[in-house]
């Protein structure tokens, strides 16, 4: 299951080329369900994915460098290429006294502290998609979690702009059939 935010940002880093970078192009032989390649630095991959914005179920299968560009000929649309930094969040907060280790266990603390406790990050991260022709200057914040509870509690961070999260125009799929 894959649950993440996702949101426009106000700018990028100024820090940027310090965190792990990856080349992204992905190609949609479907979009109802999604069914998408990818290519990721020197990795390929097959991907479902179900319906949903907030939350929606994910497979991936690899395949190898062939395969994905045998695949990638036959897409419907426009090829998406971007770049991905992967940018840890220290100290997130989230909203309601959520907890991290609550949140994953499903689990939520009424006693808790309310408006922005700040807690172990246990891994969270910003994937922060700075999207190539046609679709720049577009970049996209995403950010995943373990559960909705935290993902719905999660207060952004200081340079993301407008949530985008339930606005399906933002999701890869529907970029790719965009018309320029």
């Amino acid at each position: 299951m894959e649950i993440e935010r996702k949101f426009t940002v106000k700018k990028l880093p100024d820090n940027l080329s310090q965190y792990p970078c990856r080349v992204i192009e992905q190609a949609y032989l479907n979009t109802d369900p999604v069914v998408r390649v990818r290519r990721q630095d020197d990795d390929y991959y097959m991907t479902y994915k179900g319906k949903g914005l907030l939350a929606r179920e994910e497979y991936n299968l690899p395949l190898n460098e062939t395969a994905y560009c045998h695949l990638r000929e036959k897409a419907d649309g426009n090829i998406i290429s971007k770049k991905r930094y992967v940018i840890p969040i220290e100290n997130p907060k989230f909203t309601g006294g959520v907890s991290l280790s609550e949140a994953a266990a499903g689990t939520h603390s009424k006693s808790a502290p309310s408006g922005g406790e700040s807690i172990d990050s246990s891994g969270l991260c910003v994937e922060l998609d700075v999207f190539a022709p046609p679709f720049a200057p577009l970049v996209i914040a995403e950010v995943e979690f373990p559960s909705e509870t935290l993902a719905n509690a999660f207060v952004p961070l200081d340079w993301f702009d407008q949530d985008v999260t339930n606005d399906p125009a933002y999701h890869n799929s529907n970029m790719s059939r965009r018309v320029f």
